[in-house]
């Protein structure tokens, strides 16, 4: 399928949410119709090369895909931080210093943004990669949300992201309706075993709808570009994803 990636929206945040405007990156198919919509939300790089291929994968398939600008409040828009040293230290730096409030304002804005485009036809989910698996986590708790895939997402098992490093994201998994789900590497250091299995026992704990899926690879193995990509895992883990988004967004 045919698509566009190259638009973007500069959507207006309000008071307590940050400053100025959160830029969203589309894509979308470029012919006519209207397609379900995806919040994809990025790993601490913000749009990398590798996040616009994998939308732009995603969006081939036919759906409009949205991808934040993680850190908006923060840093110009367009900023791209780099896959070294200094860009992953600013990262991680943005990611303790965001409220969780903010990350939740950007998630319904996000959404907000894709009910309202022209080639959206309303059905909404949400994916993301590593910081961003646990965003899309947290914004298929929107009620608007009908499903959600979550790849090596980090701090959900130990609760700390944001400010003071403090989320409630174990907590609030009893208000998770959206069928959701999760991939991990079993050789990813940031999510280990124990807390891997502290995520699923609460998810069985509040009876969720959710897919599980373990695979040996590091984290970031989705991540065209490096050492740890995967290209059979990429094949492998996205057709879980378009799997699922196939079931709950084009009925």
């Amino acid at each position: 399928m045919i698509i566009r990636s190259d638009e973007h929206l500069d959507v207006p945040m309000g008071t307590g949410t940050g400053t100025g405007a959160m830029r969203l990156h589309l894509f979308r198919p470029a012919g006519e119709g209207r397609f379900p919509g995806l919040a994809f939300f990025s790993e601490i790089y913000q749009v990398t090369a590798p996040i616009r291929r994998f939308a732009a994968y995603v969006a081939g398939h036919g759906f409009v895909v949205a991808v934040p600008e993680v850190y908006h409040e923060y840093e110009a828009p367009g900023t791209v931080l780099r896959y070294d040293q200094p860009g992953t230290d600013r990262g991680n730096e943005l990611k303790f210093a965001k409220p969780v409030r903010a990350y939740d304002a950007d998630a319904a804005a996000t959404f907000d943004a894709l009910e309202a485009h022209a080639a959206c036809n309303g059905r909404l989910g949400a994916f993301g990669v590593c910081l961003g698996g646990h965003l899309a986590f947290r914004a298929a708790l929107d009620p608007r949300a009908l499903a959600a895939a979550c790849f090596y997402a980090t701090d959900i098992h130990s609760g700390t992201l944001g400010e003071n490093k403090n989320d409630d994201s174990l907590a609030r998994m009893a208000e998770l309706k959206a069928e959701t789900l999760f991939v991990w590497g079993r050789q990813d250091p940031h999510v280990p075993f124990a807390g891997r299995e502290r995520i699923r026992a609460r998810l069985e704990e509040v009876g969720a709808s959710y897919l599980w899926h373990e695979v040996n690879g590091q984290h970031a193995f989705l991540r065209d570009e490096g050492p740890r990509y995967d290209p059979a895992l990429f094949r492998e883990c996205t057709g879980l994803m378009l799997d699922l988004f196939g079931r709950t967004l084009r009925r």
